[in-house]
């Protein structure tokens, strides 16, 4: 009868940039859905390049490079006979648009635009895409001649058009197009449209799965047909996490869920759906009929082919599934064992790395090699203090532990093949979470003087249960160390007011927490001789800076000590409410809650005429009081993080999330877990452990840190003016002499010249490495061959890319160049590539195989 239709949608782990790998995985995708017997395949927006290329849309190289990729999908045997529906950026008239090139046995059947541009939130893609605003008209899109060339079409239709195939209509929304208030199904489907697809990058929040459940199912009650919705999943090479939740609904009803948090790179969604069911469903629909005799009619572009068969009267019929939610813990948990581990883990590897490739997974395989040799990462790191926040983080990692040992008990070779890199085993097999959390994870417990038995008590417990190897170490010699270099240059030395300190020196020693002892000579401040304000101001800077040092030493050298290869990344564990700018929030900064006369220290109250602390460049956060408090960013007060501090990490897997629902995720892991040491955590009063213990007991939590700064605040009557801060950075150009600068270039591999040239080429011509690689070949023409430029660009792309995480820690500042790498404001790109730009420098190294060839036919002509 041909009635019953078999289509399949997609949630995909592509990756910015990673030409290479993003077709692999689209290819086996179609693949799947072909062998599974679909005959109509939808991925995600923008799969062909990687939804987070930011800035490098603006690029040609990225058009070119997708064009070069879809004309690989349109001649490879697997997309014959089953319509694609992929995802690329187009330039069309000059103007560039997020679309949709939909494909049929090497023939492209409709270009179609994204009509609404996500630009709220993390989107911003009117910054780089136009939405087509012309509803339901179409143009003649000129293809490229490498296209023409396989498809022998020279036009094809682009624009807001459906296709009508021998057996029914197909209309297509783009991710943003179904959040808005008229999204195109509804006249679609009114128009007699029975299928929609929906092609999404749509990024996790906690509970954000019911508003694209809700939105689906409702666009499918209220008109009928069948949805389809693909979305990315996994670490696109940003801050961001795209979740899947693929799905296919029908009539208000769920037919097939994709998993919300997966170890698998493809995942492929397909449904066996009866066209009469939406017929009939509409047909019954009064207002609905009324409503379709006055619509305007969309264009249709015919194609010469059927969804379904002739026989399908013994095609068994998909049925309707009740959607799973998770909690918001359980999403948390899910969220950290999900691919983006992998792609951490294989993103910092050091200053020299080199990203081994398995097509389709982008594995760790990854070695640094540097001055020191051979390195790669094996696991993480995590100074684990007994409180929430970091029990979180290790709780993250044996939920991701157990996620693996899951996986590869149900045959997953790819997570198995990933897993034995990590651990340098080619044979091992994990079965046991917390013997694989043993293996990756390394907790420590660094004390201090004033550290109380019951926190390393809390901290040793958890190390246990998960399993992590832990170590327990002291650093107050070093931090003695530091302090004393204070007390050497000043003669002076605070005392705690346990010991007969005033208000000032006690806060001043609970910021560096160092034990001064009874009977030191010190001379106690006073208005007349106030201690230097940065050390008042400087909460955390020795022991916290200390701390930092002595993590990143541990997680280099550990495994060194054990005996294996690899060094490991360092993991931070702050929350969101605890990292965020917004006023409105309580805010910690050296462990003080700001609040009542704290702000008026912070924000300027009148007082003595104090001219406010003078600080360097590379004092805390807290010592930061800017004049206008509205005017904050990370490194100013208003944030929880010293900089370059113990919460200095690679990676931070609870920054995005409160300490709410972190709360919540600690309880649910105590539950589901069996991790009976998160009770005590959980209950145990938060607390710095700044001041002298008492009988070896918690003297002072958190909550009590506010009178101090109250007090400090009114005694002192501080008023706060704008800060100087030193650029040490020019005072160091300065005295860098000519030696030193030829040293640096040859550290580089390039001169300072070339490298102003390169950040110009990248950020103001928006050049990709081939765009750079075609422009310096004439700039250069008369000092450089070819191949020379190619190396050059292939160098500095290298490099650049493999330290561009760097990026996302520069302090924001005074914007004075136009080429300025700010990547949080200014040069929006990921901080996560594929350093090997495999796809990029395979052109590069064509286009010097050609030239050398010519000029060798010049030369034999001369």
């Amino acid at each position: 009868m041909g009635r019953k239709v078999t289509v399949a949608t997609c949630a995909l782990n592509q990756w910015a940039l990673d030409f290479e790998g993003n077709l692999q995985r689209i290819l086996k995708s179609i693949e799947i859905a072909k062998h599974r017997g679909a005959r109509y395949r939808l991925g995600p927006e923008l799969e062909i390049c990687g939804y987070g290329c930011w800035d490098h849309y603006h690029e040609s190289d990225t058009l070119l490079h997708s064009l070069q990729v879809l004309a690989a999908l349109l001649e490879s045997p697997v997309t014959q006979d089953i319509i694609c529906d992929v995802g690329m950026p187009v330039m069309h008239r000059n103007v560039r648009y997020n679309c949709r090139v939909i494909f049929l046995n090497r023939r492209i059947l409709l270009i179609r635009p994204k009509m609404a541009l996500a630009n709220e939130g993390n989107y911003r893609e009117l910054r780089w895409f136009t939405p087509w605003s012309r509803s339901r008209q179409t143009e003649e899109y000129f293809l490229p001649r490498m296209i023409q060339e396989l498809t022998k079409q020279e036009t094809v239709p682009f624009g807001d058009a459906v296709l009508a195939t021998l057996d029914t209509c197909i209309g297509s929304e783009v991710c943003e197009e179904l959040w808005t208030p008229r999204s195109p199904h509804v006249d679609m489907g009114l128009d007699g449209v029975e299928i929609f697809t929906n092609a999404s990058g749509s990024y996790h929040m906690l509970r954000k799965a019911h508003a694209r459940v809700d939105l689906v199912t409702m666009a499918t009650t209220k008109n009928g047909g069948i949805y389809l919705l693909a979305n990315q999943k996994g670490c696109d090479g940003d801050r961001l996490y795209y979740d899947g939740c693929a799905m296919i609904a029908m009539n208000g009803s769920i037919f097939a869920q994709g998993s919300q948090f997966s170890l698998d790179d493809v995942e492929v969604l397909t449904a066996t759906l009866d066209l009469e069911d939406v017929r009939s469903y509409r047909a019954e629909i009064s207002s609905r009929n009324l409503e379709a005799s006055k619509v305007s009619p969309y264009p249709r572009v015919k194609v010469d082919f059927a969804l379904s068969c002739h026989e399908d009267l013994l095609e068994p019929l998909s049925e309707p599934v009740e959607w799973k939610y998770h909690s918001p813990a359980e999403e948390i948990s899910a969220d950290y064992e999900t691919p983006r581990w992998k792609r951490f883990v294989g993103a910092y590897q050091g200053l020299r790395v080199e990203l081994g490739s398995s097509l389709g997974t982008l594995l760790l395989r990854g070695s640094a090699h540097t001055a020191f040799g051979w390195l790669f990462q094996a696991g993480f790191l995590l100074p684990l203090s007994g409180g929430v926040d970091s029990a979180a983080t290790a709780c993250l990692v044996y939920s991701m532990c157990r996620q693996v040992c899951e996986a590869v008990k149900d045959g997953n070779r790819e997570v198995l093949a990933d897993i034995r890199t990590i651990v340098d085993q080619p044979s091992y097999t994990p079965q046991d979470p917390r013997e694989l959390c043993g293996r990756i994870l390394t907790t420590c417990y660094m004390a201090g003087e004033n550290s109380s038995r019951e926190t390393c008590d809390r901290a040793k417990e958890l190390a246990q249960q998960v399993g992590s190897h832990h170590l327990g170490l002291n650093i107050d010699p070093a931090v003695k160390a530091v302090v004393g270099i204070f007390s050497l240059v000043t003669g002076k030395s605070p005392l705690f007011a346990a010991h007969g300190g005033s208000s000032r020196e006690n806060l001043a020693l609970q910021n560096v927490q160092v034990w001064v002892p009874d009977g030191a000579a010190v001379t106690a401040p006073s208005r007349a001789h106030p201690l230097p304000p940065c050390t008042v101001m400087c909460p955390l800077v020795a022991q916290a800076r200390v701390r930092m040092v002595v993590a990143y030493l541990f997680a280099q050298l550990s495994l060194w000590s054990r005996g294996a290869r690899g060094g490991l990344l360092v993991l931070g564990s702050a929350n969101v409410d605890e990292s965020t700018s917004d006023c409105s929030r309580t805010l910690k900064s050296a462990k003080l809650w700001l609040h009542g006369p704290w702000k008026k220290l912070a924000f300027g109250c009148r007082g003595t005429g104090w001219p406010g602390p003078q600080v360097c460049g590379t004092c805390s956060p807290s010592a930061l009081l800017h004049q206008t408090p509205c005017s904050v960013s990370r490194c100013s007060l208003l944030g929880y993080l010293t900089k370059y501090d113990c919460s200095s990490a690679d990676i931070n897997p609870i920054g995005g999330i409160s300490k709410t629902d972190l709360k919540d995720f600690v309880q649910f892991c105590m539950e589901s877990f069996q991790l009976p040491a998160l009770q005590s955590i959980l209950v145990a009063p938060p607390t710095a452990e700044l001041e002298p213990l008492a009988s070896g007991q918690v003297s002072q939590t958190d909550e009590e840190l506010c009178s101090i700064a109250e007090l400090l605040a009114w005694e002192q009557g501080l008023s706060v003016s704008p800060l100087l801060a030193f650029d040490l950075s020019m005072q160091g150009s300065r005295a860098l002499t000519r030696r030193h600068r030829v040293a640096s270039q040859e550290d580089m591999g390039m001169t300072y010249a070339e490298l102003s040239v390169y950040g110009r080429l990248r950020k103001l011509a928006k050049t990709g490495p081939y765009g750079m690689f075609c422009k310096l070949l004439v700039m250069w023409r008369d000092v450089c061959t070819p191949r020379q430029v190619a190396d050059k660009v292939k160098r500095f792309f290298s490099k650049y890319s493999i330290n561009r995480h760097k990026m996302t820690t520069l302090t924001p500042a005074y914007h004075a160049e136009s080429y300025s790498p700010d990547d949080n404001r200014f040069d929006l790109r990921p901080f996560l590539y594929n350093t090997r730009w495999p796809w990029q420098f395979r052109c590069i190294d064509k286009q010097v195989l050609q030239l050398e060839r010519r000029q060798q036919d010049l030369e034999g002509v001369d």
